[in-house]
């Protein structure tokens, strides 16, 4: 009894894909990490989405609006997926404090904690995911980590109940001047 107890307990734990990573592991790595800087303007970024297994699921590529008027950071991504359905989400996120952030949308349970250290932030929040026509809740730990050249590499892992249901990866790059100015034309 006590062997297949131990046997679900250590199998409960390989499947939650549980982290130990906190963001003051990154208050020196470089280049720093201002959201509100980064963010400000036109952002694109691309990614995948894997299911538990490692197969590619769905593809985007994302159009991020950003603005920061001093006090609310607001997010207006426009998400186009490789099936054709078209998502906008809305973030607004709140300075509460040096390095902490507090996010909402319109699909998030709650508010979203998040806390930038170095060229690191990291947030976690619930969120009510459509899936095969309906709404789950599921739980996400996104970690966004600034790399040279302007660079920002997202990792967010998604589990409900503690069980590792998918990974989301997305890069993101700022668009510049002239290859915004061609995408208003078209």
């Amino acid at each position: 009894m006590f062997r297949r107890l131990f046997l679900l307990a250590s199998l409960c734990l390989a499947l939650s894909g549980c982290t130990n990573m906190k963001p003051e592991q990154f208050a020196n790595e470089k280049p720093a990490l201002a959201l509100e800087e980064y963010f400000q303007g036109q952002t694109r970024a691309y990614g995948i989405v894997e299911d538990r297994f490692g197969n590619v699921r769905r593809t985007f590529t994302v159009d991020i609006k950003g603005d920061w008027d001093g006090k609310v950071l607001t997010l207006v991504e426009d998400f186009v997926w490789n099936d054709g359905e078209l998502e906008q989400r809305i973030w607004r996120l709140t300075r509460d404090g040096p390095q902490n952030w507090i996010g909402t949308t319109a699909d998030a349970i709650g508010p979203a904690k998040g806390r930038v250290s170095g060229n690191a932030f990291n947030m976690v929040y619930d969120f009510n995911l459509k899936m095969d026509g309906s709404r789950t809740k599921v739980r996400f730990d996104d970690w966004m980590f600034l790399m040279p050249d302007g660079v920002l590499l997202n990792r967010a892992t998604m589990s409900k109940f503690g069980i590792h249901l998918a990974t989301v990866t997305i890069a993101f790059r700022k668009d510049l001047p002239e290859r915004a100015a061609v995408r208003a034309a078209e």
